[in-house]
């Protein structure tokens, strides 16, 4: 794929909408097996992995014990012993899915599979049958790695509903068995296959917030070199620490987290699943520097009532992305935990991250764009009519194009065509725009524009005016359907205090103050909870759903 040989200059005062491949940062042509070798050379006692499980939580794993912890020459051990046990399962260029929570034979899989020259498939644990049929059968899985029970759901009882129907799956493996099967059987060693940087990884499924998911093939190169340079942009301090509650089967977790420690040689805390209070305990016991969050995440962890008695003062980097970060919150945290702030924006496709902030970029830049590009990708805004490259400062659809991007949607030809043009511009779908340094601002999404008699309204822009209302803890704009205009804006919230929430008729003369009259809601709705996919974004189309059905209570 050919990219500009030009080196990003910092002093260019762009005129059009592009920034090209910043090449003075190489890309290393090493396979995710390989990243984990380096660092076990370099670092052989450092602490790799730990694990965190709430208090009095059983194992899900059938270990003896939900506080493990793992050097990197531990880690490389267990994943090697790991690659050979699937090799007398599985041939390599094979597919094999994990459908479990955040827990370490996660992780330890995640490495032995790309040993093995396997293909990663992974699952939400939140899918029920049909959905979890859906992902195996479109993978060609010949195999599943899962818990058998997760936060109440009978996960071993939905696998056995549908693998009979499933005519690629073969074998199936309990984590519970894992110590039996895998960590404990004694396994004849062989040479482990050769892989190669661009041999593909993983299949990542997207976060299906409008119709099937599409499973994105991620190649070894993408995937490490991303971890990399998002690691570097953040200044995350080698042989640092961070906690994580973000999911396994998401880039962020199994990427930019994982991939993105082992690069830096950090210690990596596996929270099982998010809970705040699980995260601060963490954050204080383990003295750690970094912590990485959906903004979701970030908002009730500062807002849980036990928050002060934590003494989290060695927490001085944060980052957030996977949704739309409110500036207001950016402001709120940098102020509040005395730590510096990293937006990234990116998609699954793109393994994943396309821009990033910088800490050390002024306030402003960090709550109002997205950064600039990382290194060895090119970045554009494109008419969303003509794909031309559109002047500095003029909205249009935010499109990449690099080392990183996916090899394709699996089995899906059409879908992949639509996704990556011909020149091998990834279409990211958000529509955004590009100042003369080459910080690019999100301004909304391709699909959830609104169009209210002619005018296009973006919900981004609503919801940021309403975020920073003190009395809105979180909120959707969304449109809803009207014989006279089309659509009607339709603004759907989480009160603060829910027993006193803002009325209908303050918030929209807050409106009024700062948005144009057609932009202001016409209609109010409250919520105590929001519909979200497994990687912390709003599933807009729900609530669309929710309102045709009258689930939602008005606001007074």
């Amino acid at each position: 794929m050919a990219t500009s040989s030009r080196r990003f200059a910092m002093s260019a005062a762009f005129t059009t909408s592009y920034v090209p491949a910043d090449i003075s940062v190489q890309i290393e042509e090493l396979t995710t097996g390989e990243l984990l070798r380096q660092a076990a050379a370099e670092a052989p006692d450092r602490l790799a992995l730990a694990e965190a499980v709430p208090q009095g939580a059983a194992s899900l794993s059938g270990a003896a014990r939900t506080d493990r912890e793992w050097t990197y020459a531990q880690l490389l051990a267990e994943a090697e012993t790991c690659a050979q046990f699937l090799l007398t399962r599985f041939a390599p260029g094979e597919r094999i899915a994990v459908w479990a929570p955040n827990i370490p034979e996660w992780v330890i899989l995640q490495y032995g599979a790309a040993l093995a020259g396997l293909i990663l498939v992974t699952a939400n644990p939140a899918l029920r049958a049909a959905e979890l049929s859906y992902v195996l059968r479109q993978s060609g899985s010949a195999g599943v790695f899962y818990t058998a029970a997760f936060r109440g759901t009978d996960m071993r009882g939905i696998l056995e509903s549908v693998s009979p129907h499933l005519a690629d799956l073969r074998e199936q493996i309990c984590f519970a068995d894992w110590e039996v099967e895998v960590r404990s059987r004694p396994a004849k060693r062989r040479k482990l296959p050769d892989v190669a940087a661009g041999d593909p990884a993983q299949i990542q499924y997207t976060s299906g917030t409008t119709g099937l998911p599409k499973g994105a093939l991620l190649h070894h190169r993408g995937l490490v070199n991303n971890a990399r340079f998002f690691m570097a942009r953040w200044q995350a301090p080698k042989f640092g620490t961070l906690v994580s509650p973000m999911p396994l089967f998401h880039t962020s977790g199994s990427a930019m987290g994982v991939l993105g420690c082992a690069a830096i040689r950090a210690t990596y805390v596996l929270c099982q699943y998010f809970d705040p209070e699980l995260v601060l305990q963490n954050l204080q016991d383990r003295r750690a520097d970094c912590l990485t969050g959906v903004p979701t995440m970030l908002i009730a962890i500062t807002s849980h009532k036990r928050f002060s008695e934590f003494d989290i003062s060695s927490c001085r980097l944060l980052v957030s992305g996977g949704a739309p970060v409110p500036s207001a919150l950016v402001r709120h945290l940098e102020v509040l935990l005395n730590a510096r702030f990293s937006i990234v924006l990116g998609m699954t496709e793109a393994s994943p991250v396309i821009t990033q902030t910088s800490p050390d970029d002024t306030t402003e830049d960090k709550a109002l764009t997205i950064g600039r590009p990382l290194p060895q990708v090119e970045v554009k805004i494109a008419d969303t009519g003509t794909g031309a490259t559109l002047p500095v400062g003029v909205q249009g659809e935010l499109c990449a194009r690099g080392y990183q991007v996916m090899l394709g949607y699996y089995d899906m030809p059409e879908k992949t065509a639509a996704a990556i043009d011909a020149d091998g511009w990834l279409h990211s779908g958000d529509l955004a725009t590009m100042d003369a340094r080459g910080y690019f601002t999100i301004t909304g999404r391709l699909k959830d524009m609104i169009i209210r008699g002619g005018e296009n309204i973006y919900p981004r822009e609503i919801e940021e005016v309403l975020f920073s209302h003190p009395e809105v803890a979180e909120v959707a704009v969304v449109g809803v359907l009207d014989p006279v205009w089309g659509e009607q804006v339709a603004a759907v919230l989480r009160p603060k205090d829910p027993d006193r929430p803002p009325s209908a008729a303050a918030l929209h003369e807050f409106c009024r103050d700062r948005l144009a009259g057609f932009k202001t809601p016409r209609f109010w709705y409250r919520t105590e909870a929001f519909p979200m996919t497994g990687s912390g974004k709003v599933q807009k189309f729900k609530i669309a759903e929710f309102l045709k059905a009258d689930a939602y209570r008005t606001l007074d």
